[in-house]
């Protein structure tokens, strides 16, 4: 059990309870994420299985996507609708209880673009004072449930993509394609008080984390109904990081590969992409991903990942 099981998260559990189900699901312990998603959040969450959690590093940092459903009237101090919520008893999902508060009077559809477009580019974002993001070395969360001050440091975000697909009584339906470590919640506070309305996130679903999509995800219910049999769902090994260019080396690249060995040109069966990219994949004759490379001096190649 090798690969990345891509799993639609349904609203309620944490990340963390995920990856705990899909290891009593599979019976391995050997699991991790790539990027948390909020409870409330439901979508893509990639879980890198046995020897690709190794490739944990690379698979986080890279473009999410999602479809967030803002809601305009007031803002709460976590930024979501973690208010309104409450676990269905029969699925154990978080549903919205309370109602939506009136649609703010005054504000349309072009005015909620206009202000969109303000959140586009790189710029420093300020994440929620409800969020894992540590001050001297507490989680802002804890601080934030103590009553204390929560001054967190912005962080540079980039948002390549951002467009409202709908304004209805209230709820802006919004596709957002964005960096790692990006807050959607912050982006509907933010929202808000350029609207001068408040707001908060109301749903959110992630469609793609770098290059894994809904279309590649599975259930939590299915995966822990198939059990082992699910590692027939995982993406292999061999598919992952497709943006890095291959390098095939020889028999004797391999056994260096394989113990960490810098790479030479005369271990590379093929080597034109070995010139030129910054990081590559290394695999053997048949194809077998033996770990991650990059460039160093003399021409040679440093494994800086090993998978084998």
């Amino acid at each position: 059990m090798n690969g990345v099981l891509v799993v639609d998260k349904p609203g309620g559990p944490t990340s963390h309870d995920v990856v705990a189900r899909a290891r009593r699901a599979l019976g391995i312990s050997r699991i991790g994420h790539t990027g948390t998603l909020d409870p409330l959040a439901t979508g893509v969450l990639p879980l890198v299985v046995g020897r690709a959690t190794r490739l944990a590093q690379f698979l986080s940092g890279e473009e999410k996507e999602y479809d967030a459903g803002i809601r305009l009237g007031y803002a709460t101090p976590t930024y979501d609708a973690d208010q309104r919520l409450f676990a269905d008893p029969l699925t154990g999902e978080h549903v919205l209880s309370q109602p939506p508060p009136p649609a703010p009077p005054g504000i349309d559809g072009g005015q909620i673009e206009a202000a969109l477009g303000r959140f586009t580019g790189t710029y420093f974002q300020s994440p929620p004072p409800f969020s894992a993001k540590k001050i001297g070395g507490t989680p802002a969360y804890k601080l934030a449930r103590r009553n204390q001050p929560v001054a967190i440091r912005p962080v540079e975000v980039t948002v390549s993509a951002l467009r409202l697909e709908g304004y209805d009584n209230g709820l802006a339906r919004v596709r957002v394609a964005c960096s790692a470590g990006f807050y959607v919640r912050s982006l509907a506070h933010d929202l808000g008080e350029l609207l001068g309305c408040g707001a908060h996130l109301e749903t959110l679903r992630r469609t793609r984390a770098g290059d894994f999509t809904l279309a590649h995800a599975v259930a939590l219910g299915d995966v822990e109904r198939m059990g082992v049999e699910a590692a027939a769902r995982m993406i292999p090994m061999s598919s992952l990081l497709p943006l890095l260019p291959p390098v095939v080396v020889n028999e004797e690249g391999a056994r260096r590969a394989a113990h960490g060995n810098a790479l030479a040109p005369r271990d590379l069966a093929e080597c034109a992409a070995a010139g030129v990219a910054p990081r590559v994949r290394v695999l053997d004759a048949q194809g077998t991903l033996l770990g991650i490379a990059e460039q160093a001096s003399g021409g040679l190649l440093h494994p800086v990942v090993v998978l084998v």
